[in-house]
């Protein structure tokens, strides 16, 4: 496999899009908002349905915010909920982040989350997002590190989903223990002037659980990561079906505690 080749792990059926767009600037991207000022010029790489896309956009109005996708079936799911809240200052174009079609120096912020985790060549990535940041500017990324995540009770099916979950993710040729290595990504890319951290989601009570436990429960059935693990025999149906019911065993736990670590960048270019 090229490495500008990896494959998509989630795609995009509802249960993994529901995921997504509870994601927000407060939730995903906090780290980054000392850094925005209205008039700010930012790219959002890997924008998905958009609604972090659309929060920075706000944060830097007038401002432009340009958003970018690998498919423009992916990209329509941004144009989408950019028409529903009526924000205009978003662009969009189809893009590959190993080489990006923008000039050297155009953004004075280049943002992705979850991303790199994703690419088949991280550091490439990241030298592609410094080019195209202004000198001065600041390229800020955020990755999970599943190998980190970490829960309560410590059901066989959850291990089941970790293992299954690493297998398939790296055949795809992704790196899901991603957050750990930003840091050496970036300073292979070129970077000097690196402040890394790191935050949580944090899934404790009834609702937050009732939610994510049934978002996964549904997504290791119907997603693409169960077609991808069933055509490479790395699960059965079976399978799949004895860690949805894990989740929803989670779920129910009146102590259940879920944990889930990423990394975090901000990069002076």
């Amino acid at each position: 496999m090229a490495a500008k080749d990896a494959v998509y792990t989630h795609g995009h059926h509802e249960s993994v899009l529901r995921s997504h767009r509870w994601r927000t600037v407060e939730n995903s991207a906090a780290y980054l908002l000392p850094h925005l000022r209205p008039g700010t010029s930012l790219l959002d790489v890997g924008c998905g349905p958009g609604t972090i896309t659309a929060e920075l956009a706000g944060r830097i109005a007038p401002g432009v915010a340009t958003a970018v996708e690998v498919t423009e079936e992916a990209l329509a799911l941004a144009r989408a909920e950019a028409e529903r809240r009526g924000q205009s200052n978003i662009e969009f174009f189809v893009a590959d982040v190993h080489a990006l079609e923008f000039p050297d120096d155009t953004f004075d912020v280049v943002h992705a989350h979850q991303v790199l985790q994703h690419v088949g060549d991280p550091v490439q990535a990241l030298r592609e997002m410094r080019r195209v940041c202004r000198p001065g500017g600041i390229v800020a990324v955020r990755d999970s590190d599943y190998a980190a995540f970490a829960w309560f009770p410590r059901l066989p099916a959850l291990e089941e989903w970790m293992a299954l979950y690493q297998r398939i993710a790296r055949a795809n040729g992704g790196e899901p223990d991603a957050g750990r290595r930003l840091l050496s990504w970036a300073r292979a890319a070129g970077f000097a002037d690196v402040s890394a951290t790191s935050s949580t989601w944090c899934f404790a009570t009834p609702e937050d659980r009732a939610w994510w436990g049934g978002m996964w429960a549904e997504r290791i059935l119907k997603s693409d990561m169960a077609r991808q693990a069933l055509e490479a025999g790395a699960a059965t149906e079976d399978d799949l079906r004895r860690v949805s019911d894990g989740w929803r065993e989670w779920a129910a736990e009146p102590d259940g505690w879920l944990s889930l670590l990423h990394g975090e960048l901000i990069c002076r270019a």
